[in-house]
């Protein structure tokens, strides 16, 4: 009996592989989209529901920590329902959620709407890999993966600047509903491109409690870190929430290193290069994404950038990132990673460093380059962190060490966002209730969190430095 991509290649020939891939990554291309595109809307959502920058940086926050949980359920979704099932029900699902964020009346809503959006996300992402390593052969993955990565960097490159055009002339909500027709067309596409269940395949139980805990960690965690500034570090209140994380954490662990299929792998930990890789890929995700949130938010709330101008100030770092990705590529394939990874560290250190001596005054082209010097710095991190990372590993192994390299780089990003916003409003109050001057403290709150970024950069030098070329174990 063939396999169901056996069927698609007897239907389409060798076509069929380039089809499945396209379809995919439309809902990939949506989902990376839709991660970035609403920040350069947030100081007009601030202004229409009288938020403060703690309150909307849930709406970056809450998309990212959904959308890391979610991640380590597509697996188990494809034995399930199958890749075709999977697909179109979280297209659709991400057009729902995708509408009531465009409509949405109240804070909560809107909210929520983000956090659906990142679920059904963290479910698709893995989905293209999956299919790319299902329907191409070994010796054609790295071209597929080549068009893979272009297309994952260049929706946050255009993004932002999509973003901004929609919300000066159309206003903040267009922006939800921009990755809708690309959902749609993925949707009507799926049924004719992608396979069904394979019928044959195994069906494991999901670790429903590992899954429980894990969100119950993450989300009280990140509530902790959002409120610490209002009521203290040491407060009851604070203090509850982070021993209540700390106790979902460790029964996560703990439960998760007595299952059969674990939702996570902790054997993969063993690799001290592989752990090495994880912290450098949770400080990826934390400046990536952290970075995202804050030069939008600086540009438009200290220099007065309309949304259109900070959206166009990150696209051409976007477009760079892009374009040394192939190259920083080639390189890995000749040096040690750490080599590559601590010349890209030291790239977006500088670039956050230089942040710390902008001003309302600071030319958009000086912003521009120091942009870019961070972004150049990020694509000679990807391919290096990847290749380091699973080097080191039992060839069983590398499937699992893949998609838990992905989740910590999200999860970084969540924490990043959350912890900048939290840092932002905590030392912009302190400045203002010293100075009275509102542009000058927030101005000197966005020059300490770009430093504590180039500081966390500096530090990932370390584990960085532990990453040595030692080929893969047997």
């Amino acid at each position: 009996m063939p396999t169901p991509v056996e069927v698609m290649f007897r239907r389409y020939g060798a076509r069929y592989r380039w089809y499945a891939a396209g379809t995919m990554m439309l809902g990939t291309f949506s989902m990376v989209l839709a991660a970035t595109i609403v920040n350069v809307a947030f100081p007009d959502i601030m202004t229409a529901f009288g938020l403060a920058q703690d309150t909307v940086q849930w709406l970056a926050t809450g998309f990212l920590a959904a959308m890391s949980g979610t991640m380590l359920m597509t697996a188990w979704c494809v034995r399930r329902f199958g890749q075709r099932n999977t697909y179109v029900a979280a297209l659709l699902l991400f057009v729902v959620a995708s509408v009531a964020g465009g409509l949405a009346a109240r804070t909560e809503v809107l909210i929520a709407s983000r956090i659906a959006q990142g679920a059904v996300g963290g479910l698709i992402q893995p989905l293209a890999m999956i299919t790319i390593f299902a329907v191409f052969p070994p010796d054609q993955r790295g071209r597929a993966m080549g068009l893979y990565g272009f297309g994952v960097v260049l929706a946050p490159a255009i993004g932002p600047a999509v973003g901004g055009w929609l919300t000066e002339h159309f206003g903040w909500r267009a922006i939800f509903f921009l990755p809708v027709p690309f959902c749609a067309l993925g949707a009507l596409l799926a049924p004719k491109f992608i396979v069904g269940q394979d019928r044959r395949a195994e069906r494991p139980g999901f670790d429903w409690l590992g899954m429980t805990l894990m969100c119950l960690c993450l989300a009280v965690l990140l509530v902790a870190f959002n409120q610490s500034h209002r009521s203290g570090f040491t407060s009851v209140q604070t203090v509850s929430l982070f021993l209540t994380a700390f106790a979902a954490g460790a029964a996560f662990l703990w439960w998760e290193s007595r299952q059969r299929h674990p939702l996570l792998d902790l054997g993969v930990f063993g690799s001290r290069q592989f752990a090495a890789a994880s912290l450098v890929s949770f400080t990826y995700g934390f400046g990536l994404y952290g970075t995202t949130y804050l030069v939008p938010l600086f540009v438009q709330t200290v220099a007065r950038y309309t949304p259109t101008d900070a959206g166009t100030l990150l696209t051409p770092a976007g477009i760079a990132l892009a374009c040394v990705l192939p190259l920083a590529g080639w390189w890995t394939d000749r040096m040690s990673p750490r080599h590559i990874l601590l010349a890209g560290l030291a790239l977006f250190a500088l670039s956050s460093a230089l942040f710390v001596l902008a001003s309302p005054t600071t030319r958009f082209w000086w912003l521009a380059a120091w942009l870019l010097i961070g972004r150049v710095g990020l694509a000679m991190i990807i391919p290096a962190l990847n290749a380091g990372a699973l080097e080191g590993l039992p060839v069983e192994h590398v499937g699992q060490g893949s998609g838990v390299v992905n989740f910590i780089r999200q999860l970084g990003g969540a924490f990043g966002v959350n912890l900048l916003a939290t840092l932002l409003e905590w030392r912009s109050l302190l400045h203002r209730a010293a100075s009275g001057d509102e542009i000058a403290s927030r101005t000197v709150a966005f020059h300490e969190s770009f430093a504590f970024v180039a500081l966390i950069f500096l530090l990932a030098a370390i584990p960085a430095w532990r990453m040595r070329r030692e080929g893969r174990s047997k």
